[in-house]
């Protein structure tokens, strides 16, 4: 794949003259690409209709596939809001003056050339390229086939922005939807300086035991709710109906629900909501006894082992009973991703232990998994959800897109 490495020097090349943007030159950029993206709606459309008709509607990734005229407009606006999002760049983290005289400063810079790769998932290639430039850097996406018209046109669409403003448009990159382009990035040393995956399990798996770049590891979610013995009936519904179904392709969706063993007699209202969606439940022997007078017969399975430390990403849930917190904090030890994990719990003391015992990017008290979210957060968008520990965690905004330098003002000193 020559002509790739050959497109990937280019990213290179190009991502030095980001340093000489300003912010004001940056947002009018963003601000362009979020009307063009609103201009270009029917186009854009268009083209993603050639992608979904590929697909069948019962995939999983049909839905994170799926353009509409609304969520193009939130598309838009996510870019907007990342415009109004103060720059990340040059910031002061750290200054000192040392007994000899030298004066420290420890500076927020880019991280230069991000190499991210992702499934069916067209609005991330807005969103990364959103990200990436107001933090100064030059990005290289590899998207799946499944979404290769739409993430053309996409890519057009912010090139368009970009020649507008005379800005070079190499600083971004869409490679060929073919597999061998991923090794290229995987293997583009001193070319990239850091791939970030976004999807499922088996991705992310390639992506770090064949990657000779650095990797920061996002996506998958095996999402677990511990309904306490202490548990409120009402918020239980509304909280495990909203992780469950509000869109069931995310990866902070709901997988694996647990119950108290007190709180079996409350199963049957507290998934009452599914119903109607026609949630699969896959039971272990406690709650399938309770499920099985009462939860549709062709939606409720027994659960295998299998079923638990799985992600869904399908209207399908496993339930397991436990005895207490401690069991409860064993099953998430051993099948969590580290992704998002919640408990619904009125006994405050309960709620804190969860809270300082799961090791999760994201912990919840009371609320849904839902907002594990870099818009919700207050991100503006969102690069990715990292479930390692090292660089970033959680939800990926623009500050994780940096790096830092040390500036060092001498007056002639020299080491003894």
């Amino acid at each position: 794949m020559s002509d790739v490495t050959a497109h990937i020097k280019k990213v290179k090349d190009a991502s030095f003259g980001l340093s000489l943007l300003n912010e004001e030159k940056c947002n009018q950029v963003l601000l362009s690409l979020a009307e063009e993206l609103v201009i270009s709606s029917a186009l854009i459309l268009q083209e993603n209709a050639r992608d979904l008709a590929l697909m069948p509607k019962e995939d999983p990734r049909y839905d994170r596939l799926l353009l509409t005229e609304e969520r193009l407009r939130g598309i838009a606006e996510d870019v907007i809001k990342v415009a109004a999002l103060p720059s990340p760049i040059g910031k002061i983290l750290e200054e000192k003056t040392l007994p000899n005289g030298l004066l420290l400063k420890k500076i927020s810079v880019p991280l230069g050339v991000i190499g991210v790769i992702y499934e069916a998932r067209p609005n991330v290639t807005v969103d990364v390229f959103a990200l990436c430039f107001k933090a100064g850097n030059a990005c290289i996406l590899k998207g799946g086939k499944e979404a290769q018209h739409s993430n053309a046109v996409l890519a057009d669409t912010i090139k368009k922005a970009l020649v507008k403003h005379k800005i070079n448009p190499d600083i971004l990159y869409l490679m060929p939807p073919e597999r061998a382009a991923t090794q290229a990035l995987l293997e583009a040393k001193g070319l990239v300086d850091v791939c970030i995956p976004r999807g499922s399990s088996a991705l992310i798996d390639f992506v770090r035991d064949n990657a000779k770049i650095p990797v920061i590891e996002t996506g998958a979610g095996i999402v677990h709710t511990y309904f306490d013995a202490s548990g409120d009936l009402a918020k239980g519904r509304n909280i495990i109906d909203n992780a469950k179904t509000r869109r069931v392709s995310v990866c902070n969706a709901l997988d694996t629900l647990l119950i108290h063993q007190k709180r079996l007699d409350d199963l049957t209202k507290l998934v009452a909501p599914l119903v109607a969606k026609n949630v699969e439940i896959f039971a272990d022997a406690a709650s399938f006894e309770k499920l099985k007078s009462t939860y549709p017969e062709k939606l409720l399975h027994h659960a295998t082992p299998e079923d638990f430390g799985r992600e869904f990403l399908a209207y399908k849930m496993s339930i397991k009973t436990v005895s207490s917190l401690e069991e409860a904090l064993a099953h998430i030890r051993q099948h969590s991703s580290q992704h998002s994990e919640a408990i619904i719990a009125e006994d405050k003391a309960v709620a804190e232990a969860f809270l300082q015992q799961v090791d999760a990017a994201a912990v919840y008290a009371n609320t849904s998994t839902a907002f594990t979210d870099g818009g919700q957060f207050g991100m503006g968008a969102e690069i990715g959800i990292s479930t390692q520990k090292l660089h970033a965690r959680g939800p990926m905004g623009l500050e994780a897109l940096t790096s830092y330098k040390w500036l060092v003002y001498g007056d002639g000193q020299v080491r003894g």
